[in-house]
């Protein structure tokens, strides 16, 4: 869509995701970096999700769902706990960042950041599908990281 872009110092994207970010391991976010907001830009909101997870779980699975990011944030640091930003439920049944745990096999890990132009009364039992149908109409640019982790 536009300029925004989203990475990070732990792993380049289409590459594997160290193991420390896993959630049988040190279960934190990986540091992130964001650049390119559009200037029309209220917030920022964030899904990370497992689309390989349809065939063992059924569905797509959600890791981690953030929004009211502020749109000036240019670091998303490791293990980070938001003051400023809403956390809302993943996959696991818990509020804030549920890192990768496939159970057969290689998946890949999306990480989807919106630049929205608005700032969303959600609630922290949101979960994805509801700050996706909240955020429609309201994207003015994306970005998505990608990485693997083994099973």
């Amino acid at each position: 869509m536009g300029e925004l872009t989203l990475e990070s110092r732990a792993f380049d994207d289409g590459e594997r995701i160290p193991e420390e970010y896993g959630y049988t391991a040190r279960n934190v976010n990986p540091p992130l970096e964001v650049d390119g907001v559009p200037d029309d830009a209220d917030s920022l909101a964030l899904i990370v999700d497992d689309p390989d997870a349809k065939d063992p779980a059924g569905k797509v699975w959600d890791h981690w769902i953030v929004w009211n990011i502020p749109p000036e944030t240019e670091t998303i640091p490791e293990a980070w706990e938001p003051t400023d930003a809403t956390e809302g439920t993943n996959d696991y049944g818990e509020r804030g960042y549920g890192g990768p745990n496939p159970p057969d096999r290689e998946h890949t890990y999306r990480f989807t950041l919106f630049a929205v132009d608005t700032t969303l009364g959600l609630g922290p039992g949101t979960d994805a599908d509801d700050l996706e149908s909240a955020v429609e109409g309201h994207v003015t640019d994306r970005a998505r990281l990608e990485g693997t982790y083994p099973a």
